[in-house]
């Protein structure tokens, strides 16, 4: 982490190696972990496992992947929503030793690609994944997530509330006044400040559970599924090939969150430390939590979100997120006082990080100076957009592909065949020369 580097991004306030106030960096590590709470929690109780797990393998996995890449990438890992549906059907079926297994082998796959991308370098990745086909899917990877924000914000039981909305409203707009009325520490912490207010709100509004924390422990060691220990070992060959392939789904998001990290820190993460680093910290680490009992792990949109609000880029924040995570999987009280953070607050958080996230696809985009009055460019970015937001899947079997990965994948396909100019665009071109040339005349 003491390593240095002469370039510094002058957009940000606290660059990747830079380290804040000891007393800063708790309150900007703990809005990190808030920023990815709802998620990494939701995980596990969708699939019927004990969230203080996936806190804790989230922690691990996450300073796991800082070491394997040198610290040099500010990203946190939490629980992958791309295995759930899979791991539900497993758990119904065999139990959390299924899930495990599923859980491992998709790290090794993970594993074995970081290997290959080692020997053959990355360079590919420029060209597979040009401004053109990046801008948009970045936006895909915000706004694939607006309805989860909206539902968070809008539904008690499935039914709309107007105090739900209200909450999530309000948590908005302090957080927009905090950061756009304050200066100095309070803008940087705006978020978690937010998430106060609303919770604030709630419990005057009465839709607060604290039944949670009144009978949680101070001090509750998490329930872990250790293979070896807490189960026989066993082979699930059904488990290993339904989560196995999901594995190439979630590499695609991974880029694509790499990508984003690129552009807000100005730097090329693909070359230093490399994509095999970065794929195989996230394998390591979702190795680590199928043999722990945790869910697997991915990088997450959220924390990218909070990067590119508060510009606060640094290793030591994130590091210090990860080792808040890993203790309040310790801590019952603490753990289930998080838990009791109402929807409506996490949704209207999300409103303004999953946006941040779409906007900095627009960012790449003009940054880029991509040329939309090309045909080639307009194509490509409409069949994304549409795929990614609009939520298509391709499923076979049991394995589905997600609209952001399908996507990806077709955005990359379509760069890679559409030719530079359209038919019409050449005729055009040759026309105009023809009339430069003085061969045709009006």
């Amino acid at each position: 982490m003491s390593k240095k580097e002469n370039f510094r991004n002058p957009d940000a306030i606290l660059d990747v190696y830079e380290k804040p106030e000891f007393g800063q960096g708790v309150l900007l590590s703990l809005q990190h972990m808030f920023a990815m709470f709802g998620s990494t929690v939701l995980v596990p109780i969708l699939i019927g496992i004990n969230p203080s797990i996936a806190l804790l393998s989230s922690g691990i996995g996450t300073l796991v992947h800082m070491i394997l890449t040198h610290f040099k990438i500010p990203a946190y890992l939490g629980s992958s929503f791309a295995f759930v549906a899979t791991m539900q059907a497993l758990m119904k079926a065999d139990g959390y030793p299924a899930v495990a297994q599923g859980a491992i082998a998709s790290g090794l796959v993970y594993v074995i690609v970081a290997l290959i991308i080692a020997k053959v370098g990355s360079g590919w990745v420029n060209k597979v994944l040009p401004p053109i086909v990046v801008g948009p899917i970045i936006i895909v990877i915000g706004l694939s997530l607006a309805t989860t924000a909206a539902n968070d914000a809008m539904m008690n039981n499935q039914k709309y509330d107007l105090t739900y909305f209200g909450v999530a409203i309000f948590t908005l707009v302090m957080t927009l006044v905090f950061q756009m009325c304050f200066k100095g520490f309070t803008s940087l912490v705006s978020i978690m400040l937010g998430i106060i207010c609303g919770y604030v709100l709630a419990c005057f509004l009465g839709i607060v559970d604290f039944s949670g924390v009144e009978k949680a422990a101070w001090f509750s060691i998490p329930s872990l599924d250790v293979m070896g220990i807490s189960y026989h070992f066993k082979w699930y060959p059904a488990a290993i090939l339904a989560m196995a392939p999901i594995a190439f789904v979630t590499m695609t998001e991974h880029m694509g969150h790499i990508m984003v990290l690129n552009s807000l820190t100005k730097r090329n993460f693909f070359k230093n430390p490399g994509l095999h680093k970065t794929m195989m910290g996230d394998g390591i680490s979702t190795i680590i939590a199928g043999f722990i009992g945790g869910p697997p792990t991915t990088s997450y949109g959220e924390n990218i979100g909070v990067l590119a609000m508060t510009k606060v880029h640094s290793v030591w924040v994130l590091a210090g997120a990860a080792v808040c995570a890993i203790i309040f999987s310790f801590v019952g009280k603490l753990a289930a006082l998080i838990e009791s953070i109402p929807m409506p607050v996490i949704g209207g958080i999300s409103f303004l990080l999953f946006g941040t996230i779409a906007s900095n696809g627009l960012k790449i985009l003009v940054d880029d100076k991509v040329d939309f009055g090309e045909k080639r460019n307009m194509l490509i970015a409409s069949v994304i957009l549409v795929i990614g937001i609009g939520g298509a899947y391709l499923q076979l079997g049991n394995f589905q592909l997600t609209s952001v990965a399908l996507s990806t994948i077709i955005g990359m396909i379509l760069n890679w065949v559409l030719p530079k100019k359209a038919a019409s665009e050449k005729a055009l071109e040759e026309k105009n020369k023809q009339k430069q040339d003085g061969k045709i005349y009006q």
